[in-house]
């Protein structure tokens, strides 16, 4: 069994809390590691380390600072197969989605690296003679990103390839519940060269570290992803030194399959976005709204489809579509929704329970409820687990009212073939992205952040990257 040490300044020390966190296999309810507790001051430490070392990472052409980031993707590719049976372990994500997202993160460095020669700032025209005006891009300074535990080494990336990039300095803290893989990649990393301070990982508790990050005067932006109270704690840590945020929160993605879609398409492509990582993901399908003329015969395919679906351990059911979730609290709460919503007289038509097919682990079975109602607690609220509402409509306007009904706005679907109803939907969703004709599943170039309570800015592509930039203006008058 392993036990992680805090990562600071370049090297792995013990952690000033003597106490520890047990981090649990949830296909077996193993103790399979363990990681410091953490203090005040270990996040102090390694904000410390990482303030002073940001002036001399910045003054690095970005173009030096990329080839860090290329050295990174290189070797998690040399590793792929060992940090995704890693990941699989301590999370209980299936190996084969493991896999995507140990490839995936080594594809975010190599394409963050990429941006290196386009950090553009802009010449405005001023107007007074013989004066320019030169708006030019900064580093933030030092970057805290906190992890969560459904896509932990992703987000990772997520955090430190755009941060680097632009010349911050970085701090991350891995989940509780899945540090493992990001605390190999530290392991791993050591010796690349990187300065020290440049990269810290500290793990420990989120009321503790993470507050402690949060309402440091050394920080210059946190970017969160994790549930909503966890943003509005953040949001209140960082408010005494009006420190920047960038949150990525909760979602209850609905799914509009209108009349005119294509029904095995849909049916494959919802189901798809619900089972992925058991239902664990932010912009999961957690609700669908089936148009009334379909609604008998799209809820008998997609009845069918759920019940195909095949669980089993992440790491050795290699064939498997999902698996344990992610812990007994996690487990507990989907039970509680699932009796709730009957209790509110929604009708179980596949699932509704634990798994019995293991002893061990927090399995929950893929689960279809029908005769909800929009004031559902299982309509409003998000699952995080392999839990399908579904209510039928008669016109679009209505389900796009439905959709938007929601404290959430974070990703949404529309399945139709008729061009009109797709380009009236996407226009008028509350959501930062809409899926059309397709699973749920942002892409490294796009813009991936939430409306409403589903978050503050966002990552990926130019705009993420940009999150970790700010603007100086320059006005030059010459004679």
């Amino acid at each position: 069994m392993k036990h992680y040490k805090q990562f600071i300044n370049g090297q792995f020390v013990n952690s000033t809390s003597t106490t520890v966190i047990e981090v649990l296999n949830p296909c077996t309810e193993e103790v399979i590691s363990t990681i410091p507790t953490g203090s005040a001051a270990d996040a102090n430490l390694a904000l410390e380390a990482a303030t002073e070392s940001q002036p001399a990472w910045e003054a690095l052409p970005a173009i030096q600072r990329a080839a860090f980031l290329h050295k990174m993707a290189t070797i998690i590719r040399e590793n792929r197969v060992f940090l995704a049976e890693t990941l699989a372990i301590e999370q209980a994500k299936v190996i084969g989605l493991a896999h995507v997202e140990i490839d995936v993160t080594a594809d975010y460095f190599d394409y963050n690296a990429g941006w290196a020669r386009r950090i553009e700032g802009e010449i405005i025209q001023s107007d007074r003679e013989k004066e320019h005006i030169y708006l030019h891009k900064a580093p933030i300074g030092v970057a805290v990103g906190i992890c969560p535990w459904n896509f932990p080494f992703f987000v990772m990336a997520r955090k430190v390839a755009a941060s680097l990039i632009t010349g911050n300095t970085c701090v991350i803290k891995p989940s509780s519940e899945a540090p493992n893989t990001i605390m190999e990649f530290a392991e791993l990393i050591q010796n690349i060269g990187l300065a020290p301070g440049i990269l810290n990982f500290v793990c420990g508790s989120g009321s503790l570290i993470g507050n402690a990050l949060s309402k440091s005067p050394l920080t210059g932006i946190i970017s969160l992803t994790g549930s909503v109270f966890a943003g509005q704690q953040i949001i209140t840590a960082a408010a005494e030194n009006i420190t920047k945020v960038s949150l990525e929160l909760g979602g209850k993605a609905p799914a509009i399959v209108c009349s005119d879609a294509n029904l095995d398409l849909a049916v494959k492509a919802i189901v798809s976005s619900k089972v992925i990582f058991s239902g664990q993901v932010c912009n999961c399908a957690e609700r669908v709204y089936v148009q009334d003329d379909i609604y008998d015969e799209f809820v008998e395919r997609l009845a069918k489809k759920m019940s195909e679906v095949t669980i089993d351990d992440a790491l050795t059911g290699t064939d498997a579509d999902m698996s344990s979730l992610v812990s007994k609290s996690q487990i507990d709460k989907i039970s509680e929704m699932v009796e709730f919503a009957k209790k509110e007289g929604a009708e179980v038509l596949v699932g509704g329970k634990r798994s019995e097919q293991f002893d061990r682990g927090y399995y929950y079975q893929p689960t279809l409820l029908t005769n909800c109602t929009q004031q559902m607690e299982i309509i409003q609220e998000e699952v995080f687990g392999p839990v399908l509402p579904v209510m039928k409509f008669n016109t679009l306007d209505e389900a796009i009212a439905l959709s938007n009904d929601c404290q959430y706005g974070l990703t949404s679907s529309v399945f139709s073939e008729n061009f009109n109803n797709i380009m009236h939907a996407t226009s008028k969703l509350q959501f930062g992205e809409t899926y059309v004709n397709r699973e749920h599943f942002e892409a490294m170039q796009g813009f991936h952040a939430g409306w409403k309570k589903s978050g503050i800015g966002g990552a990926d592509g130019k705009h993420g990257m940009e999150e970790y930039l700010q603007t100086k203006v320059i006005y030059a008058h010459y004679r």
